[in-house]
């Protein structure tokens, strides 16, 4: 299961990255109505391949913070459970008024900033995930 888990912070790890640099940077080129229609299909799709990442990095931190229960395991169980926090108390939030909301522009830069909050907890998670795997027995 260690394996496991290094494999979902890794492919979680590369989509927040691509999420700061590429893609919430990418929604302030569209205009209203284009964003609008483009958010619809983003949020399908991206979700395709977020849900699976995110609930098999739960699964596999919850897994080894309570089968060997060192502090390196329950915290990066605690950083996982703060993304996911952060997903749906800001983000779900955030996308349902691009959507709905004529300021898709402010939205859009609001997502940009607060992103770097899951960022730097997902990049975080893939480095105790890192440590864990090499380091602890």
């Amino acid at each position: 299961m260690p394996l496991a888990s290094l494999l979902f912070d890794a492919g979680l790890l590369v989509l927040i990255w691509l999420v700061q640099l590429v893609i919430y940077p990418s929604f302030g080129h569209f205009g209203h109505s284009e964003l609008q229609s483009w958010h619809r299909t983003y949020t399908v799709r991206i979700s395709m391949v977020v849900v699976p990442l995110m609930i098999g990095q739960l699964f596999a931190s919850g897994w080894l913070a309570f089968s060997a229960p060192h502090f390196s395991n329950v915290f990066k169980l605690v950083l996982v459970l703060l993304a996911w926090l952060l997903t749906f108390a800001l983000f779900v939030p955030l996308h349902a008024k691009v959507e709905h909301s004529g300021d898709t522009q402010s939205i859009s830069e609001r997502l940009v900033r607060l992103n770097w909050l899951r960022t730097f907890v997902w990049t975080s998670a893939f480095g105790l995930g890192i440590w864990n795997y090499l380091i602890t027995p």
